[in-house]
C-alpha cells in the first residue's frame, strides 16, 4: 500500500453493512451481488441472516467462474429457493463508508463491491437455507428491524428509473 493510501484511508471512517464502525482497514476486496425481489403485491423478499441476526435481500460473493448476474441468481436460489429472472442493474456500490465492509465469524474483514439487481421470480418455492433464520415478503413502507445499513441505502434506488453508480 503507498505512503499517500495510506493517509487516505487514515482519514477516513469506515462502516460494516450493519452500521458499526471499522477501526482497521479491511483485508480483502471481494465482489458480490444482491437482489431487489418484489413479489405481486409490491413487497420486498428479505431474509433474516443467521451470522447476525439483520435483514437483507438475497445475495452474496461470487464463486470463481462465474459472471455477476450468475451469482446473483445462484445466491437467490440458496438463499430462498426461487429461482430468478436478471431484469435490470440497480447500481454498483463499493465506498467503504457506505456500509459495504462485512465482518466474520472468523476475524475477516472484508470490503465489497455489490452488484445490486432488479429480479423477477421465475420458479421455485420460498424456503429457509442454513443462512437464515426467516425469510419473507414485507411491504416498503413496513421492513423489519434491525435492517442492513447496506441494503437501506441499495433499497431506495429501485424507485428511481436510473442506475446509480456508487464508487
Amino acid at each position: 500500500m503507498s505512503e499517500t493510501h495510506t493517509a487516505i484511508s487514515a482519514n477516513r471512517q469506515f462502516f460494516d453493512m450493519t452500521g458499526a464502525p471499522v477501526n482497521e482497514m479491511p483485508h480483502r476486496v471481494q465482489a458480490g451481488a444482491s437482489a431487489f425481489i418484489l413479489n405481486d403485491k409490491g413487497e420486498l423478499l428479505l431474509q433474516k441472516r443467521e451470522d447476525n441476526g439483520f435483514w437483507g435481500m438475497p445475495g452474496g460473493r461470487a464463486d470463481p467462474g462465474e459472471s455477476i448476474a450468475d451469482t446473483c441468481a445462484r445466491e437467490v436460489w440458496e438463499e430462498t429457493g426461487f429461482n430468478v429472472r436478471i431484469d435490470r442493474l440497480i447500481g454498483v456500490y463499493s465506498d467503504p463508508m457506505q456500509f459495504n465492509i462485512g465482518r466474520y465469524r472468523d476475524g475477516a474483514i472484508n470490503q465489497f463491491v455489490n452488484v445490486c439487481f432488479v429480479c423477477t421470480i421465475i420458479g421455485g418455492a420460498m424456503k429457509l437455507s442454513d443462512e437464515s433464520t426467516d425469510i419473507g415478503f414485507f411491504p416498503l413502507d413496513a421492513l423489519p428491524e434491525p435492517l442492513l445499513a447496506s441494503h437501506r441505502v441499495r433499497i431506495a434506488r429501485p424507485k428511481s428509473n436510473f442506475i446509480s453508480l456508487k464508487f
